[in-house]
């Protein structure tokens, strides 16, 4: 395991606390998510927690039943207490970028239904200014060609995500779209921009959303109470 998985591992570790008996807990997706979901399957078998997960992808969703956690599609539950996710970005007021694992919409759909939500991430992911770290957007593939000529115009270098010279597709069936912005000066303003093109089904912006985060630090994991 390298330096870096062991701090992921730890932030994972740490998060997992904060899950409680009787939590619906949203399950994100990425590899730091991935050591936290280990965390979780440990404690529900260790402490025979009852819990119910709400996963952000079908790799998640496989992840967690592998480990004996129950889970459930968003609409199958009333509500989720907490969501624990990873993020690619995070700046100093604590607006993120998330999708680059492809998992985005889902990932913000849960997000928005969750009581709380929690971000684990390596001291890396912590910047001064979003945009360092493409912007990604899941499109519908009807159009996409046209979509990606209209985002060449605004001068926002979009790329279609591939995979083995294949377009990546979402767990939806759509295409991902990067954006290589550099920075990103104004995330709101650039959010209710990409929200008003038709064609894009959601943007990877995640703003106002998060309300604790946990960085992974040489010293130990650092608890971030964001909003």
């Amino acid at each position: 395991m390298t330096h870096q998985d062991e701090l992921k591992q730890l932030v994972g570790k740490a998060a997992v606390q904060f899950v409680e008996d009787g939590m619906t807990v949203g399950l994100g997706t990425g590899t730091t998510v991935k050591f936290m979901v280990d965390a979780l399957g440990q404690r529900v078998n260790q402490e025979h927690l009852s819990i119910v997960g709400v996963p952000t992808s079908d790799r998640t969703r496989e992840q967690a039943n592998s480990l004996g956690i129950p889970t459930k599609g968003v609409d199958e539950v009333d509500h989720i207490d907490l969501t624990i996710d990873g993020a690619d970005e995070i700046n100093n007021t604590f607006q993120g970028i998330k999708g680059g694992g492809a998992a985005h919409l889902w990932e913000k759909i849960v997000a928005i239904n969750s009581d709380k939500n929690m971000w684990i991430v390596d001291s890396s992911k912590m910047v001064d200014e979003l945009g360092a770290f493409p912007l990604p957007l899941e499109v519908i593939p009807y159009g996409s060609q046209q979509l990606l000529k209209r985002l060449e115009a605004k001068g926002y270098q979009p790329e279609f995500r591939m995979k083995d010279n294949q377009r990546v597709t979402t767990d939806s069936n759509n295409y991902v779209i990067d954006l290589h912005l550099g920075q990103i000066v104004d995330p709101h303003k650039l959010a209710l921009e990409l929200d008003q093109m038709t064609g894009i089904v959601e943007h990877g912006l995640f703003l106002d959303m998060v309300n604790t985060v946990i960085v992974g630090r040489e010293n130990g994991p650092e608890i971030i109470h964001a909003r």
